[in-house]
């Protein structure tokens, strides 16, 4: 598949995780949470460490999103990537987004292993869905 046909099925679920998702709005992991909130998609931030953002509550791990979380979107340096890939496919996420920054071959490897749907190639979801900054 390329990755037009790829994005299109990562946009095809009911609700979305940001792991890395940031409180602080200069960062790409707030900038990624609000793009979701821009296009109207039911988006849930991970973030062990707030309580909410944006006046969403958060959850602190992968492992703590509701099971309609089928598309992740990916903003950690690369190691952290790759255990968040491993949790990923322990709670049957079908989708991954590495933001620009997140991927690392391991990564990409680890969701082709377990038939996880990555975009990995340097595609940014500001990008594609036409984030705007407020």
């Amino acid at each position: 598949m390329n990755v037009p046909e790829l994005i299109d099925i990562f946009l095809d679920v009911k609700a979305y995780g940001v792991v890395g998702a940031s409180a602080n709005r200069d960062k790409y992991g707030n900038k990624v949470l609000r793009c979701y909130i821009q296009n109207g998609y039911r988006v849930i931030p991970v973030n062990p460490k707030e309580k909410e953002i944006e006046g969403i509550p958060c959850v602190a791990s992968v492992m703590d999103l509701p099971d309609e979380v089928k598309s992740i979107s990916v903003i950690k340096p690369p190691a952290i990537t790759e255990k968040v890939v491993e949790m990923a496919a322990r709670k049957w996420i079908k989708n991954i987004w590495m933001q620009p920054g997140a991927q690392s071959d391991r990564a990409v490897e680890l969701c082709r292993q377990n038939g996880i749907n990555a975009i990995a190639d340097g595609s940014c979801i500001l990008v594609v869905l036409r984030y705007h900054q407020e």
